[in-house]
């Protein structure tokens, strides 16, 4: 079987949210299909990093897609040709974009459509693009998979596509994300929080992850509990965000915020490890992996009441409205104040976070890929 792969975020240094997913899912796949052929579509040399077996060939497919409407000749003209050139027997695309100009069998991970819901969180040409091709690419692919429930029925209900189209394959845990020992824990707190124990928050600086409200709920919590908890953000601004630094700038107890930009791996899940509780209020998500990222390092959560977060949560967070800053403040104020409130859900994120594996998504895409190639009918736990 010859399977061709969309590989254009595997890059060293800078594996962020598709580029961890890809690597994670794509790993496995070559693992688990070792008489299988695989083709690597990068969209600029590769690093051999991200080359994972001996059944692995390579191609640099330009031009570079990294604007909308290098989006479009790279999908649209010079991925179809390259798939015509090499004749696989399925297409996989990791990053919710496909194309419509190739007849080969396709499976396409949708993480979301936000874009579809806030175009006004997203740039002008990107919007436009979002607006042009999202729906035509879910509807093109012929199996999608997608990263929760929440998204399952979001994606059938607003594209208008069939449930059983529609495969969960909920994301894994990097293993770095561990706990870590108490010596560590005061290492990473006297390094970022001038040894002062710290809320966190994970992810970029973006209007729907609610930065703003978090700034505005963590002064509320120091008004109230009087503490020497900072607020560490790590994460980088991806957008024009000036109620972010307007709360900053008029927060009481800025001196205590501070933004960390952003962070290797290594730092990232130090931080996380270290944390008081994770804060991760955010208000549209098609996953929150730092959500399962915290539960894996024995921190407690905190997150929103709404979208996919309570599913990954489960009863192992304390749960807010996230376009409440009181009920925010609330939430760190119960785990600051009752220690037993914060080993509960350290002890229900240990069970929680077993129901998620990048080994289950990985095989829950292998499964996909062997049906739209003929290998055999569609499994029961396909349509679960």
């Amino acid at each position: 079987m010859k399977i061709a792969i969309n590989t254009r975020f595997l890059l060293p240094e800078k594996l962020e949210g598709l580029g961890w997913y890809t690597h994670e899912i794509v790993r496995r796949l070559v693992a688990s299909h070792p008489d299988d052929e695989f083709f690597f579509l990068f969209d600029r040399p590769f690093d051999p990093q991200f080359i994972y077996g001996k059944n692995v060939v390579p191609l640099v497919v330009s031009p570079p897609a990294r604007h909308p409407i290098l989006w479009y000749l790279w999908f649209e003209m010079a991925v179809p040709r390259v798939l015509k050139k090499i004749k696989p027997d399925v297409f996989f695309s990791p990053d919710s974009f496909c194309s419509l100009k190739t007849d080969v069998p396709t499976v396409m991970t949708l993480h979301d459509i936000i874009p579809i819901h806030h175009p006004e969180q997203v740039p002008f040409f990107p919007r436009i693009f979002y607006q042009n091709f999202l729906k035509k690419y879910a509807q093109r692919a012929d199996r999608l998979v997608v990263v929760s429930e929440f998204v399952k029925n979001d994606v059938a209900e607003t594209l208008k596509i069939p449930l059983e189209k529609i495969t969960v394959a909920p994301n894994g845990c990097r293993e770095i994300f561990c706990p870590i020992p108490e010596n560590e824990k005061a290492a990473v707190r006297s390094k970022f929080s001038a040894g002062q124990p710290y809320f966190f928050y994970a992810g970029s600086i973006h209007p729907r992850k609610n930065v703003a409200r978090l700034i505005l709920a963590f002064d509320l919590f120091k008004n109230r509990s009087n503490s020497a908890m900072k607020l560490l953000i790590g994460g980088r601004f991806l957008q024009a965000t000036p109620d972010v630094k307007l709360a900053f700038e008029n927060a009481k107890h800025r001196a205590d915020i501070h933004f960390l930009g952003y962070l290797n791996e290594n730092d990232l899940a130090k931080l996380t490890a270290a944390a008081f509780a994770l804060t991760y209020f955010s208000t549209d998500e098609g996953f929150g992996l730092p959500v399962l990222e915290a539960m894996n390092c024995d921190v407690p959560v905190l997150t929103s009441s709404v979208s996919s977060l309570p599913e990954v949560a489960g009863d192992a967070a304390i749960l807010a409205d996230p376009f409440s800053e009181n009920e925010m403040a609330d939430a760190m104020f119960s785990v600051f104040e009752n220690e037993n409130l914060r080993k509960n859900l350290i002890e229900k994120g240990r069970a929680q976070r077993q129901k998620f594996s990048w080994d289950l998504a990985a095989a829950r895409v292998s499964d996909l890929l062997d049906l739209e190639c003929g290998i055999y009918s569609a499994p029961a736990k396909l349509a679960e």
